[in-house]
């Protein structure tokens, strides 16, 4: 069976379980319950508890568990909840740095999904990539800029952070992994600014993003969706290709069309609304 496609995952605290409901309701792909950087060290254990709560409450709900990083306290606790409770989908694990972090957070039965998002991550992401468990990789931009010292927002900073993005969507191809996600985009009043860079993560291979606002799960979808005149070139492609009753290769428009061309014309009609 197919994997469900996964354009936007939004965070929610898990500190603030009034907001458990809103979130499932925003319209994200995922809805991932946030114990870490949301939540201040007191209310960690709390955090468990409220969704613990809320999953008996609603028990057809389904979200995804951002852990606390390994080396964390209420790292373990965090897992042996995930795994005893059937409502959490999966393992959002952030700080990742070694296959055996990814292997440990895997041993509950659910997928993972290391946040690469350090030095020492982007450094083991072939093995990261390969660990047992992970299903996708995301992309933790904002972490993996303050971890390397970079002046954020300048060409330089952009430059270092794309090509990290590049290395994350390569061992994710290399390792056969679902399309990645991109880190947030911080800026919740700037839907234009988030338009951009999920269409500049999509066009490095990225499948969404992580988010932290419904105002932004829209504006991601839209994002995403293939542009009017790619939509028409695809189904020119296709259509020429069915003309072309099964030859392997054919011209439309003086070019070249082959088996790849016409699988990317038809990925592209795959991810067009209705």
């Amino acid at each position: 069976m197919a994997e469900p496609v996964v354009r936007s995952a939004l965070f929610v605290p898990g500190s603030r379980p009034e907001r458990f409901a809103k979130a499932l309701a925003a319209g994200a792909d995922v809805v991932i319950v946030d114990f870490e950087d949301a939540v201040e060290e007191l209310l960690k254990r709390k955090a468990r508890d409220n969704l613990a709560a809320f999953l008996q409450q609603h028990p057809h709900s389904s979200v995804w568990v951002r852990v606390n990083a390994p080396e964390h306290g209420e790292h373990g606790a965090d897992l042996t909840f995930c795994s005893q409770q059937p409502g959490v989908a999966g393992v959002l694990l952030p700080k990742v740095e070694s296959a055996a972090q990814v292997a440990a957070a895997s041993r509950g039965g659910k997928p993972v999904w290391p946040i690469i998002e350090s030095a020492r991550g982007l450094l083991a992401l072939e093995e990261i990539a390969h660990a047992q468990g992970v299903q996708r990789l995301s992309f933790g931009s904002l972490d993996l800029a303050l971890d390397l010292n970079l002046n954020t927002g300048t060409a330089a900073a952009l430059m270092f952070l794309d090509q990290a993005r590049m290395a994350v969507q390569l061992h994710s191809r290399g390792a056969g992994l679902l399309p990645p996600l991109d880190g947030v985009y911080p800026a919740i009043g700037d839907p234009d600014g988030l338009r951009q860079a999920i269409r500049h993560a999509y066009d490095m291979g990225y499948g969404g993003a992580l988010c932290i606002h419904p105002r932004q799960v829209p504006v991601i979808h839209d994002a995403l969706l293939p542009s009017p005149q790619d939509l028409q070139w695809a189904r020119n492609v296709v259509a020429a290709s069915a003309a072309a009753k099964g030859a392997g290769a054919f011209q439309l428009d003086g070019q070249m069309v082959d088996a790849p061309v016409l699988l990317r014309a038809q990925q592209l009609l795959a991810r067009a609304p209705g």
